[in-house]
């Protein structure tokens, strides 16, 4: 079996290059032929046996739409029609979000008679832009599968009507790409903490859907009880402004506890922060599946998030992660104040933690599974 993932995000911005990989990884070792077609900022990441193609170039350089988007249309054309000619006929691509381009995407493939898996990670995208809606039928109605990540995810897929097959193949963990080798004394000196300070993290991109504002409010009576505690928040502002954030800073007098970096975060920095911290804080108000969870249980760091339904279908209260309240700022600051007092708890869920994302989240199990989904194309 040969399968092209068409990945135009890659390394921009983020860490989605890595969920490639691990999905690559996966695939091979269940026996797939694998070709990646993804932008030059993305690194060949010399995986054994996978095909690895930059044939987007750089796609997201630049601020000009029309520039973009000819850079966009020029990649997919190059490597649907490379695939093609290496007789690829599956497709497989993520969706974040739908517009034109996305569609394109799928329509050339269609064309030229590929058939489409589609991997939803979000339903409906958190862009506040309407035509998302109008575009998300239509693109997830070229799928000849979708795969989704959890039973809330499906659920809301199955809103939408899609009448062909759906599979949920969970998101896999970060244990492949990650390094350890900072302790967290070291981790403390590079941050200017005291040894004796707990640290609390909330990570990633600060976007209104993530709820910094609920965790600053709780904050406030948690350093009340707690002065040995720091909040790094370390992130760039995405569709959001971080003034708002701030305000609750100043207002409460928060800035001696708190370490803002809010900025992209380069990938060779980022396991400061999760070697750093004591507790990964996730107060999302919407959330189809968490990346940042995932990467905190991959550096072994418990995590304390929102009772989402996605969120409940991974974690269990006090067994293997936290759960509070979703937008409830009382109840949030009383579950922090508590967790601190229950070191022992916390290294039981730490452990607990390591064995989920170990056995469900295993890259070469969800591989196999998505294998399967791949056979089940008419």
């Amino acid at each position: 079996m040969k399968i092209a993932i068409i990945d135009t995000l890659g390394a921009h911005g983020g860490s989605f290059h890595y969920y490639t990989f691990g999905q690559a990884i996966g695939l091979i070792n269940s026996g797939v032929d694998v070709s990646v077609y993804t932008n030059k900022k993305t690194q060949d990441p010399n995986i054994k046996g996978l095909n690895f193609f930059q044939t987007y170039n750089n796609l997201f350089v630049g601020n000009s739409k029309f520039l973009n988007g000819y850079r966009w249309i020029s990649g997919t054309i190059k490597s649907v029609l490379h695939a093609k000619f290496n007789r690829i006929s599956i497709f497989h691509f993520h969706i974040f979000h739908t517009d034109m381009l996305v569609l394109f995407n799928l329509l050339f493939v269609k064309l030229l008679l590929g058939k489409i898996v589609l991997t939803i990670h979000d339903v409906n995208s958190f862009s506040s832009r309407s035509e998302n809606s109008i575009f998300n039928k239509l693109v997830y109605k070229l799928g000849n599968v979708i795969l989704t990540h959890n039973r809330f995810s499906l659920n809301e897929l199955n809103k939408i009507d899609i009448v062909e097959s759906i599979f949920i193949i969970p998101h896999g963990n970060y244990l492949p790409f990650i390094s350890k080798k900072h302790t967290q004394k070291k981790a403390k000196e590079y941050f200017k903490i005291s040894p004796n300070k707990k640290v609390l993290l909330f990570f990633g991109m600060i976007k209104k859907v993530k709820g910094l504002e609920i965790l600053l409010k709780a904050f406030k009576n948690v350093v009340k009880k707690n002065n040995d505690i720091v909040l790094i928040i370390a992130g760039k502002v995405w569709k959001n402004d971080f003034s708002l954030y701030q305000s609750i800073i100043d207002k409460n007098n928060l800035n001696e506890y708190c370490i803002i970096h809010n900025r992209f975060i380069a990938q060779e920095k980022v396991s400061l922060y999760y070697n750093v911290a004591d507790l990964v804080v996730l107060p999302y108000k919407k959330i189809y599946q968490s990346g940042v969870m995932l990467m905190a249980m991959s550096y072994d760091v418990p995590v304390l998030a929102s009772d989402l339904p996605p969120i409940k279908e991974m974690i269990d209260d006090e067994v293997n992660g936290f759960l509070f309240a979703s937008e409830d700022t009382d109840a949030l600051s009383n579950k922090l104040n508590d967790i601190l007092l229950k070191p022992k708890l916390l290294e039981s869920v730490k452990i607990n933690a390591n064995k989920l994302i170990k056995q469900k989240f295993c890259w070469n199990t969800i591989g196999a599974q998505t294998k399967s989904a791949y056979e089940s194309i008419q």
